[in-house]
């Protein structure tokens, strides 16, 4: 089994994906950097650090699942905090 090389991270196993999507979601992972494998079991375990790489890790997710309509509704969220941000005289940075 593998062992985080921080004490202060996670591993979690992202359940119930298929054999096509856990190979979309893996390399989406890998392109952000954030630590993944998938062991001959079929499973893929995710290394989780920080709130960013969970943040990151429930976005790519999030994707290959959820509804459009979801997706549409989790994006116009975003848009409104960032306008408040904004209003609030916050630098957002890019």
């Amino acid at each position: 089994m593998y062992n985080p090389p921080s004490s202060q991270a996670f591993v979690w196993e992202v359940a119930k994906v298929s054999r096509s999507d856990r190979w979309l979601v893996y390399h989406r992972l890998q392109e952000l950097n954030i630590p993944c494998w998938c062991p001959s079991n079929g499973s893929l375990l995710v290394e989780v650090n920080n709130c960013i790489d969970a943040i990151l890790l429930r976005s790519t997710v999030q994707q290959l699942f959820a509804a459009r309509r979801e997706l549409v509704d989790w994006l116009q969220r975003c848009w409104e905090a960032e306008e408040i941000l904004n209003s609030e005289g916050y630098p957002i940075n890019y």
